[in-house]
């Protein structure tokens, strides 16, 4: 195998001169200085001729790709060179010499970058000046390269032309690279953020992964506006704005807060430089901007990534509010089944109690009818007897009338007995209805007038009569329950009663430092000054009649007031005259109503 001669050093635009001239090391120019954050082609020049560095230094020294220059690094063997790209894997081409500390250490590093390395976007340009050492084709065939150039055609101009056309091919690899993963990320992130079930919760992973798309630090804001209306809701933060959510949008920087702004009025996504802004509106109509900093501009492929992925978050944002709405209605239905469900479990004890009272009712009933029958058989047969013989003493002729005369004290004496015990009757009929025990508990007065109303609500509905009620949602006190609510039940059942068809009953509820205040408006014939003055006593009937025919024992309000006394409380009744209705009232004491005396 024949030695390597000497390598050719590159040649310029002296090529003309003499090939002495051409290796005399030309001493470069430092070039001007360029920011620190400016992104430079990393172009590594391996090759064991010091020559060939400064040449190839010296041809691309005013090199500028896509307002980018290059960072040459140079490396003096194969091995150097290894150290070089494990170092670098972000190196755009290598300029690589194929024979240095062996006759094949160039293609030995190929495989190396290719196979354990594993790096498949660094363009690699093989420059030989033994082009029988390593033929052109079989190289090629062999080992994954991207060119191959024998250093004695590899003029300054071909040597711009190889490497402009292998860096535009390394930028679009890894254009194509960064897209894959970023459609990778996309995908994933979709997978976590259509999981996620609160709004502040999916507004911060939208914050994080857009920053781990584009692989920058990034500080901003993602808010939330319903309508389009001049305010917004900021849903989540990050950076230096990752409490701003808590404080609102009076917390934001007028810088970052005309971001915002501008882009409801846009309405459109907007890049400038490290700002960027995302427009998003959702199938539902809301509008969803997200105003970001980033320590980097975004290129190309970073705002088409992030464009894509926002085009998935209409959906994930309509699917939460659609998820909150559900819950809202579920816990809407939950509470409203609770309600009912208490309300029927009310009624059902309610129903139990009355019918217990009811059988009691009945029972002494059964008793009273099976006294009435024994105790009223006697003197009634006495009544009978004494009659018939009256009968006949009055038609002797003469007549009898001394003996007719004890005949008829006889009768009287009888009928004074069954009087009696009518009265009897009547007065533990009426002891009955006053002896009246509380059993005191804690109650919610809302709850036991609308047992009161729903209980009545079938009786006003076959009047045609409107029953409404006016209160808080929850008023706690302490009372007997069982008895409130027989005071209150008659006073609205009289309020249907003597409300003509079609009227109106108002029930209202309020409370005070005097108590607890239940008021039964209704539209009736009203009060006269003659039902006032006798309205709660016993057996007393208004002089207006019911208006469905009804009937009318007249112990209710007496009944009712002795209620309401026993809780130390008074039931009044007003009018504003003759046709224009009345209203009962029924206030209880503080220290019954569970309120400050």
């Amino acid at each position: 195998m024949m030695s390597e001669p000497a390598n050719e050093p590159l040649r310029g635009p002296m090529q003309d001169q003499d090939r002495d001239d051409d290796l005399i090391q030309v001493l470069e120019d430092e070039a001007p200085a360029l920011p620190e954050d400016q992104h430079r082609w990393k172009v590594a020049i391996i090759d064991d001729d010091a020559a060939v560095h400064s040449g190839t230094r010296y041809a691309l020294s005013d090199y500028v790709l896509g307002g980018s220059r290059l960072e040459l690094l140079s490396a003096y063997s194969a091995m150097e060179g290894r150290n070089l790209l494990a170092a670098h894997p972000d190196m755009a081409v290598v300029l690589l010499d194929v024979v240095m500390e062996s006759d094949g250490a160039g293609l030995e590093l190929v495989q190396y970058i290719r196979n354990e390395l594993k790096n498949d976007t660094v363009r690699i340009i093989l420059r030989t000046g033994q082009p029988g050492q390593a033929p052109e084709r079989q190289v090629i065939v062999d080992y994954d390269i991207n060119d191959y150039k024998a250093k004695t055609e590899l003029t300054a101009d071909k040597l711009f032309t190889a490497l402009t056309a292998a860096i535009r091919s390394y930028q679009q690899l890894m254009r194509l690279v960064e897209t894959r993963r970023g459609l990778e990320l996309i995908v994933d992130a979709a997978s976590e953020l259509f999981d996620l079930k609160s709004m502040r919760k999916l507004a911060a992973g939208v914050l994080t992964q857009i920053a781990g798309l584009v692989q920058a630090q990034c500080e901003g804001i993602l808010v939330l506006r319903d309508d389009r209306r001049d305010g917004f809701a900021i849903l989540a933060g990050s950076g230096v704005y990752s409490t701003v959510a808590e404080v609102g949008e009076a917390g934001l920087d007028a810088a970052m807060a005309g971001l915002v702004r501008s882009a409801f009025e846009r309405r459109r996504h907007a890049f400038d430089g490290h700002q960027t802004v995302l427009y998003i509106e959702t199938a539902s109509g809301r509008e969803i901007v997200v105003a970001l900093r980033s320590d980097k501009p975004l290129n190309d492929t970073d705002r088409t990534l992030v464009a894509v992925f926002c085009g998935r978050l209409s959906t994930a944002f309509d699917n939460i509010i659609l998820y909150e709405q559900l819950q809202a209605a579920n816990e809407t239905l939950e509470q409203r089944v609770a309600e009912r469900t208490r309300q029927l479990t009310v009624a059902n004890e309610r129903l139990t109690m009355q019918w217990a009272r009811l059988k009691r009712t009945n029972d002494h009933k059964a008793e009273v009818l099976g006294t009435v029958a024994h105790d009223l058989k006697n003197p009634l047969g006495v009544i009978l007897g004494r009659s018939e013989m009256m009968g006949e003493l009055l038609g002797l002729d003469p007549p009898n009338i001394p003996r007719a005369l004890t005949q008829i004290e006889q009768i009287r004496s009888s009928v004074a007995r069954m009087t009696s015990m009518v009265d009897e009757l009547i007065n533990d009929a009426m002891l009955d209805a006053e002896d009246i025990v509380l059993r005191p508990a804690d109650i919610d007065a809302v709850a036991i007038v609308a047992a009161v109303i729903d209980a009545n609500a079938p009786l006003a509905e076959r009047k045609r009569q409107m029953l409404v009620f006016s209160g808080p949602d929850s008023m706690p006190g302490r009372a007997d329950p069982d008895r409130l609510r027989e005071a209150i039940d008659n006073l609205v059942s009289n309020a249907i009663k003597y409300s003509p068809a079609g009227g109106r009953i108002h029930v209202s509820l309020t409370s005070s430092e005097a108590g607890h205040r239940v008021a039964v408006a209704d539209s009736g014939p009203g009060l006269s000054p003659e039902d006032q003055q006798r309205l709660f006593g016993r057996f007393q009937r208004l002089s207006a009649k019911p208006t469905g025919g009804e009937s009318s024992t007249g112990l209710g309000l007496f009944i009712c007031r002795r209620i309401i006394e026993l809780h130390g409380g008074r039931i009044t009744a007003s009018s504003d005259g003759p046709g224009r209705g009345s209203v009962f009232a029924i206030t209880l004491p503080p220290s019954i109503a569970g309120v400050p005396s």
